[in-house]
């Protein structure tokens, strides 16, 4: 019989990470105080990305990032919440493909069939998916959802 060592989630990399997504964020968006103020990074003819500010107060910023694909169905073109947290300059994702908080460490298996390090691995993809539109995208285009 093994017992497995609990997994336990590395914080400096961990922080790293939203410290680094902040930044990112903040150079996509230029306002990030205005809320249902929507940015839309249009990559190419076929794919683009719209962040869409969902709430700001005075000490954070809530954002939806979502992917759009010309002819992929829905469950194939990611979205997720993000919180802008200003006074410690950090991004965290607190929601990705529908799946609302994000426990920082999972048992495995589990019944979701989470990975144990869910969390970091979504903040690294959203790490992933901002570099990619500061990048790639050819045009942005603003609009105000009210």
């Amino acid at each position: 019989m093994s017992l497995r060592k609990k997994y336990v989630p590395h914080l400096p990399s961990i922080l790293a990470t939203c410290e680094q997504n902040y930044a990112y964020a903040l150079r996509l968006l230029p306002d990030c105080d205005s809320e249902s103020l929507s940015y839309q990074f249009q990559i190419n003819d076929s794919l683009s990305y719209r962040i869409t500010i969902i709430e700001s107060t005075r000490y954070t910023s809530t954002i939806e990032m979502a992917q759009f694909t010309k002819n992929a169905p829905a469950f194939l073109q990611p979205l997720m919440e993000v919180r802008l947290y200003h006074d410690a300059k950090v991004a965290e994702v607190l929601s990705c493909q529908r799946i609302s908080r994000l426990e920082p460490s999972y048992e495995y298996p589990n019944l979701n069939m989470h990975q144990r390090n869910e969390k970091q691995m979504v903040n690294i993809f959203l790490a992933e998916w901002l570099q990619f539109c500061l990048q790639q995208h050819r045009e942005v285009i603003t609009t105000n959802q009210d």
